[in-house]
């Protein structure tokens, strides 16, 4: 680790000279993600995570922090996500600029700490400076920010660079405490996002660079520690790596979340796993038509794959070649190819080929290969060149962050702007159909559900949704038949079993309703609606003891709902009167 000693003058000129680049750096980006303060919720994921969620739209409560504790319907386990979305809540209510306002803030605060861990490593001010400036404003991390469900990535991040900070303490004076500080804040990070399963696997990286703590093939420099012992030290946070790893496949595994091999084949995904860490090489360098959903390509091309394959080959063998010269090079590679291996699709989670969303942590190794590769290349005596240069690229990249942020003011323009860049976009038109169902244009919405399944004949979820909107414009009978079109498609699907027994009900058949229902809350217990309309049709038979329960049940999930209270103090009142007439 460099250090470097200076006059008191120089001092201050370095302390100016860090103060004014982490001005700029908060200035630049607050530039760039200004108008969010205005933007809206998007109708992908964050009713999940906010708006039709009734923890989180409780607040802060015992009941709702034992919730978080516990919770794994989204197929990660991230109490200290909800919690962050909670404390939102309390602040805000449903108002989002709030919850984007929050993102944007631990977005500068990573960037700041970046930029400070970087500088205390090397001592190289400018190199650190740039470093930060392309993890705030380079496009692909737009999505993270700008998203209200990623809050996860930007307080994931906050922790993965205390962490590094609490680190390279540690490195600097090694002390029990130190170390233990590093634990918690991993322990926290986990608590955020399991993305920081790979942080052990780089901060074993820095040991070797910039830290030094490794004297890698025989060269100069580094203090020559074991790499025994330094692995050794790192077997806590490698444990708790390994757990929670185990545990987010368990849970995604138990809700559906990740897709089951007769879905997509093992060999399907390594190929799209292989041209991902191609293509999102591709999107650093030329981050232009990014999207927030990039579907699976309906077919590969062998040349292709035979090319990326190749390129991620070659790069590796040069950067092992130069690296004992120029170790940024191998650090900032290994740091790419391993942060990326939770997400790269090996084990996939979810139906999307690629995710912007991926790329807040991992890209940062490229940034540090790329600024202090550029920084050699231009070499001291053109200082002023290499400045110049890299003062351009964070001027371009944040010209078109800026437009990036722009579509995310809406669902309406997320989701178009999506369907127009990329191709066979099913899930987009799905969605986008959805927010215009919403919005009562149903003819454009039958319009989208009608794409997609042009493009994915057999959409469950388009056809659930078309039985809605039939249902609403009275054309029950085709309702039914789109619903039972959904269930044959997807035989477990919950929604679908409500959405058919609320047709049934409409037509008289209240036994077949009551089934549905009920098979519905076997799928899904966590059904308000459902709870609900069982006890609803329960009570017209008479059945109050029956319905109560349900009632109960429902007003337990979504406290919030007046309706479901207002039957529940219906049925407790007549039942307390009926009650009473037997006892007279």
């Amino acid at each position: 680790m460099k250090e470097a000693t200076h006059c008191p003058r120089a001092n201050m000129t370095e302390r100016s000279k860090r103060l004014l680049l982490c001005f700029l750096l908060t200035l630049v980006t607050v530039i760039v993600y200004w108008n969010v303060q205005y933007h809206d919720f998007i109708r992908y994921d964050d009713p999940l995570y906010v708006t039709e969620n009734s923890h989180i739209r409780s607040g802060v409560t015992p009941s709702g922090l034992a919730w978080a504790l516990t919770d794994i319907h989204t197929g990660y386990w991230h109490p200290l996500t909800w919690l962050s979305l909670m404390l939102d809540y309390e602040l805000y209510g449903l108002r989002a600029g709030g919850y984007h306002v929050t993102n944007v803030l631990f977005h500068i605060l990573n960037t700041l700490i970046l930029y400070w861990v970087l500088f205390r490593m090397t001592g190289a001010s400018w190199r650190s400076g740039f470093v930060a400036g392309l993890f705030a404003l380079h496009p692909l991390h737009v999505e993270s920010v700008a998203w209200v469900a990623e809050r996860k990535d930007v307080l994931s991040g906050f922790f993965w660079m205390l962490v590094m900070l609490g680190y390279v303490r540690y490195v600097e004076r090694p002390g029990v405490w130190r170390y233990m500080w590093v634990v918690v804040l991993f322990m926290l990070g986990l608590m955020s996002k399991p993305m920081l399963v790979t942080l052990p696997f780089v901060l074993l990286l820095l040991d070797v660079w910039p830290l030094g703590r490794y004297r890698w093939g025989g060269g100069g420099g580094g203090t020559g520690t074991s790499p025994v012992r330094l692995i050794g030290e790192k077997i806590p946070l490698f444990a708790l790596a390994a757990a929670m790893s185990v545990w987010t496949y368990l849970a995604a595994r138990e809700i559906g979340a990740v897709m089951s091999p007769d879905r997509l084949a093992l060999d399907a995904r390594l190929a799209n796993s292989l041209s991902s860490y191609v293509g999102y090489i591709h999107k650093m360098i030329w981050p232009w038509n990014l999207a927030v959903y990039y579907p699976y390509p309906a077919t590969s091309s062998v040349i292709a794959l035979v090319g990326c394959g190749a390129f991620l080959i070659l790069v590796s063998i040069a950067v092992v070649r130069y690296g004992r010269r120029y170790p940024y090079l191998l650090v900032g590679w290994l740091w790419y190819i391993g942060t990326l291996v939770p997400v790269i699709g090996i084990v996939q989670p979810g139906t999307q080929a690629m995710a912007d969303r991926y790329t807040y942590i991992p890209l940062t190794g490229l940034f540090i290969l790329g600024g202090w590769g550029a920084a050699d290349l231009f070499g001291r005596r053109r200082r002023e060149v290499y400045l110049a240069s890299a003062a351009a690229v964070i001027f371009a990249i944040g010209l078109v962050s800026w437009a990036q942020v722009q579509h995310w003011r809406d669902s309406v323009s997320l989701f178009e702007h999506t369907v127009r860049v990329t191709e066979n976009n099913s899930s987009t038109h799905y969605n986008l159909g959805n927010v215009y169902a919403r919005k009562g244009d149903f003819s454009k919405a039958m319009n989208q559900y009608r794409q997609a399944l042009s493009i994915n004949p057999h959409y469950a979820d388009v056809h659930n949704s078309m039985g809605v909107i039939l249902f609403q414009r009275g054309r029950t009978e085709e309702a039914i038949s789109e619903y039972r079109t959904a269930l044959r498609l997807k035989p477990s699907y919950a929604d679908a079993f409500f959405n058919l027994g609320v047709a049934l009900a409409a037509e008289g058949k209240i036994d077949r309703a009551m089934n549905c229902y009920r098979r519905a809350l076997e799928l899904k217990p966590q059904l308000a609606a459902v709870h609900n309309n069982l006890g609803i049709l329960l009570a017209r038979q008479h059945r109050l003891r029956e319905a109560i329960p349900h009632f109960r049940a429902a007003l337990a999930i979504d406290p919030h709902d007046a309706s479901i209270r207002n039957n529940l103090d219906v049925a407790l009142r007549k039942e307390s009167e009926t009650q009473t007439g037997r006892d007279q």
